[in-house]
């Protein structure tokens, strides 16, 4: 399997999560999060939050990719409009973002998640995000 992330470590979230980076390049990247007990709520679905997360972090990752070796790029969510449009008890989430535009240190992205075996759309967003100091450029910053 590629480290997408470069050899930095996941983040606590991540490992809370469970979820995986799978592709990450210019303007884009996808997540998987295979479903098991700790993502379903009382009734026995994915939690509306867990598919917030998911729509959140895969966005901010199409917004930074740095394709240059030893540094990085961050961002910061300004705001995130959710759509939930199906629910999920098993399986594995497919959450997928793409960079639509904007400036230079405010960018949008929109994402969806879609369950893996059934193709069915689960959530949709649009969100704006920040770049952080240092992270404007393509080159980004140092680790």
């Amino acid at each position: 399997m590629t480290d997408l992330l470069k050899g930095e470590s996941p983040s606590g979230y991540q490992e809370l999560l469970g979820y995986r980076l799978s592709r990450w390049e210019e303007g884009s990247a996808e997540m998987e999060l295979p479903v098991d007990d700790r993502h379903l709520n009382r009734a026995g679905v994915v939690h509306g939050g867990v598919l917030t997360s998911l729509l959140d972090t895969v966005s901010g990752f199409a917004a930074t990719f740095c394709p240059h070796e030893g540094r990085v790029r961050r961002v910061v969510t300004l705001s995130l409009a959710t759509s939930f449009l199906g629910q999920s008890r098993n399986g594995t989430l497919v959450a997928t973002a793409r960079l639509r535009g904007g400036g230079r240190k405010i960018v949008g992205v929109a994402a969806e998640i879609r369950h893996r075996e059934t193709g069915a759309l689960l959530a949709t967003s649009e969100g704006m995000f920040k770049y952080r100091p240092g992270s404007e450029n393509r080159e980004g910053m140092e680790r």
